[in-house]
């Protein structure tokens, strides 16, 4: 099995749960645990697939995904953590999440012939729209938008690493994991450092 297809259904099942831990942040029941792992999962590849044209949207079609989301929600629904526990599943889960999510939306516009530079835009979209929908929905400031997060930062570097890789034909299934690890740990170390661009 190609390594593409095992990235995004990673990222799919990891924002699934991060959905959840947030729906539960918020005291929602169940079915507001379900739509907000759908949005978190979907979200993202939902807009960048109607930005580029692509119809229809990737996961209309593919059963797998939905049920491993309805998999991952119902398991973490149940699953009773402590709300410290659940911050840090949040802080993990997040990172790897749109490391997953930024080579997949990166791959997936540049198979649709887009070029590298809004490829590259397309793979931030991926990873970080999904969550930016959900903060909305929970009624809270997107972490998008928050400073001292990196969030498009950390994709906006992954993915272009990724790219310089591929440009200097090093192994494509090492860019691609490589592009993911440096994309979350940039998120990890930027929050745990309270790193942040110039504020306006």
């Amino acid at each position: 099995m190609e390594i593409l297809p095992i990235l995004s259904y990673l990222g799919i099942f990891v924002f699934a749960v991060t959905g959840v831990l947030k729906a539960r942040t918020q005291r929602f029941d169940l079915i507001g645990a379900v739509i907000l792992s759908f949005v978190m999962a979907y979200g993202g590849g939902t807009t960048r697939d109607l930005l580029i044209g692509i119809r229809p949207v990737s996961w209309i079609n593919d059963n797998f995904a939905i049920i491993l989301v309805l998999i991952a929600t119902i398991v973490t629904f149940f699953f009773k953590l402590d709300f410290k526990v659940i911050k840090k599943l949040l802080f993990w889960t997040d990172a790897f999440g749109i490391g997953f999510f930024t080579i997949v939306g990166l791959q997936v516009a540049l198979q649709a012939g887009i070029s590298e530079g809004y490829a590259l835009i397309m793979g931030v979209i991926t990873a970080t729209f999904g969550g930016l929908l959900a903060d909305i929905l929970c009624n809270s400031v997107p972490n998008l938008l928050k400073p001292g997060e990196l969030y498009a930062t950390a994709c906006l570097i992954g993915g272009a690493l990724y790219l310089a890789m591929e440009f200097f034909k090093i192994n494509h299934e090492i860019s691609m994991i490589i592009c993911v690890l440096v994309t979350a740990t940039i998120r990890i170390y930027s929050i745990r450092k309270k790193l942040q661009l110039p504020v306006v």
